[in-house]
């Protein structure tokens, strides 16, 4: 496993090592108080052939140390190098799903709230994910009609002539016409942010008594105002489950282990309200409970942001004082990490545990839903091969311009985004789509075939001329019998849906209710919008390119600059010289050549 004289040179102090494979990938990031004593304890690692560590081992080919001055930069620099390369036999905590966030741009002079899919590290403050899409927008929608923040996109605020609608019916405090008051402004930006962090009763408080003063002070409007505000509160608590009547905020992990996997569950508590909740599954970790414990800790906060001030465990982690003094430096604050034993705390705990034990139901459910689900297809479609993994390829152009082809991967019949692939056709110049398809067929299956990762069956969006295309590429890579494939295409009288397989004159034709066909939809379906999205994304960049770049003096500079200072082509062609003028780089001479080229 490691050279002879390797464990000679190896340092005695705290740090993190690195094990790579031959092909210098890393395949497992880990830390040591002595690592030294922990590189040693490997070479006396002894477990039966199928065991994961035994199987790691025999790959690695290097090892990489990195010394570190302490025992907590040795465990910052193990969960940013796993971030990093996300090895093999590490624990990474994923769901799967790409959940929505709600972003509040803090750092803008006049912030907005709105739905962001990715945590930037642009200053601005992010909440959830969420769970349910659904619960996000409601979320939205409630601070939208409790507060009058702006709704225009970008991060600056462009001067306008005349109220936007918003302003005329009092759903924005008007920043762009210089009406807005800073300091009301910014006071509804905190009121949002303590909404966001859970913090909805004491929020509540504080506007009973701004109600109550503005009723004295006789400014009935303002009370009237308010009044609706907690109202609109007061129902959201409503909904919002009592978990606790500790007003501290915590997050509470559940643990769970069958057979070989884990489950973690984690609720989030606000104000003693559960505010929301994350599920995370890992199959066959090599750790400890201990260690997997410590390392989903440290991972999830790293990713995810700040903790709370209590974080309850159901038992002590690996390196638990030193993730306690992490956190805490992440909160800029005191964190307590506790294992409770008796009390609500307790019963938190026990809630939480619940749900990571349910995870494994859920789980359950799916195989078997997927197990009949896969055994019908089989038998309806004839099928040579298990469909555990189904790829389906479609092709989006306009005339043969920015023509793509979209590659999509279902595993045990969930989407594995992380297998979805788009391909930009190269050879093929004019709109020829059976051309198309034979080169990103070609392009697909050469590396299926070098990577051993070819799908039991293939899909093809299209009838037969399409499916005899793929099978044509089949032939010459010699890989037809090593997996199925199947053409589907829509019957245009009846609007249904056509099968098609390689050798059979007549397409199978199913109800249109039917499980297997409605499967086989979503597949293609999902092509579509994943070759269509990529495809309009091209077409817009060319767009761009070709109107701004046909105006004399416009270099890629002043380009960048007009369309982050005005947003879109569509503003810049509305603007008048003057408002052009106000990009900077853009002099009174430029600005009426390009007045002049959308004008003339």
């Amino acid at each position: 496993m490691f050279p002879a004289d390797f464990l000679k040179t190896v340092s005695q102090s705290p740090g993190v090592y690195r094990m790579l494979d031959k092909q210098s990938r890393v395949l497992y990031v880990g830390k040591a108080k002595n690592l030294k004593k922990r590189l040693t304890s490997y070479t006396r690692f002894s477990g039966s052939d199928h065991n994961k560590t035994t199987v790691m081992l025999s790959k690695v080919h290097k090892v990489d140390t990195l010394i570190t001055n302490t025992e907590k930069e040795a465990l910052i620099l193990e969960a940013s190098l796993i971030k990093k390369h996300k090895p093999k036999y590490n624990i990474i905590l994923r769901d799967d799903k790409n959940y929505p966030l709600i972003k509040v741009t803090v750092q803008d002079k006049w912030p907005r709230v709105h739905m962001a899919r990715r945590r930037k590290k642009d200053g601005a403050r992010y909440f959830g994910p969420y769970a349910s899409s659904s619960a996000m927008w409601s979320t939205l929608r409630l601070l939208g009609s409790m507060f009058t923040l702006r709704k225009c996109k970008g991060s600056e605020v462009r001067p306008r002539k005349r109220p936007c609608l918003n302003l005329q019916m009092g759903k924005c405090l008007g920043p762009c016409v210089e009406l807005a008051d800073p300091a009301q402004y910014q006071d509804q930006v905190n009121k949002v942010l303590m909404i966001l962090e859970g913090r909805n009763r004491s929020l509540v408080n504080d506007l009973r008594k701004e109600m109550e003063a503005a009723a004295e002070g006789l400014f009935f409007e303002k009370a009237a105002e308010l009044r609706d505000q907690i109202a609109a509160l007061s129902k959201t608590l409503e909904k919002q489950v009592v978990a606790s009547a500790n007003l501290t905020d915590q997050d509470v992990f559940g643990y769970c282990r069958q057979g070989t996997s884990i489950s973690i569950a984690i609720l989030f508590v606000r104000e003693g309200l559960i505010t929301g909740s994350r599920n995370f599954f890992i199959s066959e970790p090599m750790e400890t409970d201990r260690t997997i414990l410590s390392q989903a800790l440290i991972q999830f906060y790293t990713d995810k942001g700040v903790p709370a001030k209590e974080i309850l465990i159901p038992f002590e982690a690996e390196d638990s004082e030193l993730l306690a003094e992490r956190f805490s430096e992440l909160l800029g604050g005191v964190v307590h990490l506790r294992v409770p034993k008796r009390g609500d705390r307790v019963q938190l705990l026990q809630m939480a545990n619940t749900n990571a034990a349910h995870v494994f139901d859920e789980k359950e459910k799916k195989e078997r839903s997927w197990q009949g689900l896969s055994a019908s297809m089989e038998k309806l479609l004839h099928l040579e091969h298990i469909p555990n993994r189904i790829e389906c390829l479609d092709i989006s152009n306009t005339s043969g311009k920015q023509a793509v082809g979209s590659l999509v991967c279902f595993e045990n019949g969930e989407p594995s985004k992380s297998n979805f692939r788009h391909y930009k056709i190269q050879t093929v110049p004019g709109p020829d789509d059976y051309a198309m398809m034979e080169e990103v067929l070609n392009r697909r299956l050469n590396r299926g075939i070098e990577e051993n990762n070819l799908p039991d069956l293939f899909v093809v969006d299209g009838g037969r001329g399409q499916l005899g295309v793929a099978m044509r590429v089949a032939d010459e890579l010699g890989i037809r019998d090593d997996l199925d494939w199947i053409g589907i295409a829509k019957e245009k009288k009846t609007e249904g849906e056509k099968l098609y397989k390689p050798g059979r004159k007549n397409p199978i034709i199913l109800k249109s209710h039917n499980p297997v066909l409605l499967y086989l939809m979503r597949i293609r379906d999902e092509s579509h919008r994943f070759g269509v999205t990529f495809h309009r994304k091209l077409r817009g960049k060319a767009s761009i390119a070709s109107s701004l770049d046909q105006i004399p003096g416009i270099g890629p500079d002043r380009k960048k600059k007009l369309l982050k200072h005005l947003g879109s082509v569509k503003r810049i062609r509305k603007a008048d010289v003057e408002e052009l003028m106000s990009v900077p780089g853009i002099g009174k001479d430029t600005a009426k050549i390009i007045h002049r080229h959308f004008h003339n």
